[in-house]
């Protein structure tokens, strides 16, 4: 494994476990779960997760690639993930929407944006996201309400 792909590898860990939380809203939807209890979840992972990840995305990771239009696109998708996770609706569409946005985002960031980035990253670069990323503490395992599991 090269030095690159040992830092950027925690970051593939937390999409596979977004990924994860796609995969728990489509199954709690298809269980007919209560939505405010997919929502309560989707509030917790939102804190938990996310709003740091796309912290860092932000301040350490994108500015290393550029304002392209793949940087853009990434910040829109922020943005568009960010106004559906705020929703105060507990409405199935949403949840819907999130889970497929989110689904094809971390999709792109993994085939296109992660891969740009160890063509171009500096070894000073790899130590400062590795720095910055190892502020962010997530486990699956603190959320008790697993509603997709019962």
């Amino acid at each position: 494994m090269t030095a690159t792909s040992l830092v950027l590898e925690p970051l593939s860990l937390e999409h596979r476990q977004a990924l994860q939380l796609c995969n728990n809203i489509r199954k709690g939807l298809n269980k007919n779960i209560e939505k405010e209890r997919i929502r309560n979840y989707t509030n917790w992972f939102k804190n938990n997760y996310l709003d740091p990840h796309f912290q860092l995305e932000e301040q350490y990771i994108f500015p290393l690639l550029g304002n392209n239009v793949r940087v853009k696109r990434a910040l829109a998708n922020h943005r568009r993930i960010n106004k559906l996770l705020s929703c105060d609706c507990d409405n199935e569409k949403v949840l819907n929407l999130l889970e497929e946005e989110l689904g094809t985002y971390i999709r792109f960031e993994e085939r296109v944006l992660y891969k740009e980035l160890a063509k171009s990253v500096k070894p000073e670069d790899l130590i400062m996201i590795q720095e910055n990323h190892e502020k962010i503490s997530f486990n699956q395992d603190d959320w008790k309400d697993k509603f997709w599991i019962s």
